[in-house]
């Protein structure tokens, strides 16, 4: 019965994919599971619930038996000005993102669970396109499914392990424009979604060095995904689009009995990825090996993070994150169809213990609005973005 209520979770949160959409941190989200989102991202040397392996699987040993499930709405306010005309009409402005995590320990030292949460994504619609004629943008969702191994060992550390099975569908709409730049201007845009699927691995260590201070590290492979076949003349690669890699370390001090300071700071390899990173400007047609991407560089976050115990039934969380946003001011005019320039992260989120002993919490992230401004061939196109996201979730022990 509880595997089928396992595999029935999981189901629906697939089913959800379509759904998604995230532009943060590039377009990776701030953080994974709603504690962790109300403490801007923090996770790494500081497990929370179910959801810890799509930040560190170390973690998941350090949560106990759980079940935890929820849904964040996000609502991006994203355009650009080109040509000093102000691109209005970004299309669907709420999305809702659902969260799963289960864990269950196998003996006193080693546990298996599974996460399964929205990678990233972005998504923008103009009603005239920057590019071509009838309306424009693009519209990108990433699901990650995880399941989990996770094991202690000379009792203050841990390891863990996740297998990251994702699934991604992509659309383009708009961009007739660059038809002359293309391989296969069959397969540049008005293509309607495709789809594709592929995995990797995320490794993680928690280690506690001294009763109030644990630390944690952790690393995902790049996600290797099939061909968005549809694209073929957008993407480099023959419409390649894998998901990059990323590590990071983390902290978490425990102040007193009520208070915990946590830090974490994380890569984002964009170079990693030819459709993401090459530079607009190429000799190479768009979808060939070297064809033009979206420019973008390598991201670092810095997140800080409290959390305090107001009294038995209620925590209290706050955060702040800052990484300078991937898109270089010479390479604004693609990215008028991403345009992920947040830099800023404001959180806040709570859990009450309930009588029954299972936990209800929430959380609100504002990001900042950060403009980038073109520069060089790219002058004139300029770029915008602020986000706000509220979550809730439900979790219990088992």
């Amino acid at each position: 019965m509880k595997f089928k209520l396992l595999i029935g979770m999981c189901v629906v949160a697939g089913a959800l994919a379509p759904g998604l959409a995230s532009a943060t941190n590039g377009y990776l989200s701030h953080g994974y599971g709603v504690k962790a989102q109300g403490m801007a991202g923090v996770g790494i040397g500081l497990p929370q619930d179910a959801l810890a392996a799509a930040t560190n699987p170390a973690g998941m040993v350090l949560v106990g038996d759980r079940i935890d499930f929820g849904a964040v709405w996000f609502r991006p306010t994203r355009g650009a000005v080109v040509g000093g005309n102000d691109l209005s009409g970004n299309g669907v402005s709420d999305f809702l993102i659902p969260e799963f995590g289960y864990n269950r320990a196998l003996n006193e030292w080693s546990s298996l669970g599974v996460s399964v949460y929205a990678n990233g994504g972005m998504n923008t619609e103009y009603a005239a396109s920057p590019f071509g004629s009838g309306k424009g943008g693009v519209d990108l969702a990433q699901l990650f499914i995880a399941p989990t191994y996770a094991i202690k060992f000379a009792d203050k550390h841990a390891l863990g392990i996740s297998l990251n099975f994702a699934y991604q569908r992509f659309k383009a709409d708009g961009l007739q424009g660059f038809a002359g730049m293309s391989s296969q201007p069959s397969k540049l845009t008005n293509n309607g979604y495709d789809s594709s699927t592929g995995w990797g691995v995320r490794i993680g260590w928690t280690g506690q060095l001294t009763p109030a201070l644990t630390v944690g590290a952790t690393w995902q492979s790049l996600t290797r995904m099939g061909k968005l076949d549809k694209y073929a003349g957008l993407f480099a690669e023959q419409g390649g689009f894998d998901i990059p890699a990323n590590y990071g370390v983390g902290l978490s001090y425990r102040f007193n009995d009520e208070t915990t300071l946590a830090a974490d700071v994380q890569t984002i390899q964009y170079s990693g990825v030819a459709s993401v990173s090459n530079p607009m400007i190429s000799s190479s047609p768009l979808g060939s090996d070297d064809g033009p991407g979206f420019g973008w560089r390598d991201m670092t976050v810095l997140k800080l993070a409290v959390s305090h115990q107001y009294d038995s039934g209620l925590v209290l969380r706050a955060g702040y994150s800052h990484g300078r946003q991937p898109i270089p001011s010479n390479e604004t005019q693609f990215n008028v169809l991403a345009p992920g320039a947040i830099e800023d992260h404001v959180t806040l989120g709570a859990t009450w213990t309930l009588a029954n002993k299972s936990e209800l919490s929430v959380s609100y992230m504002h990001a900042l609005k950060n403009t980038v401004t073109g520069s060089g061939a790219t002058a004139g196109f300029n770029l915008h973005m602020y986000e706000d996201s509220l979550g809730i979730a439900y979790g219990w022990k088992l």
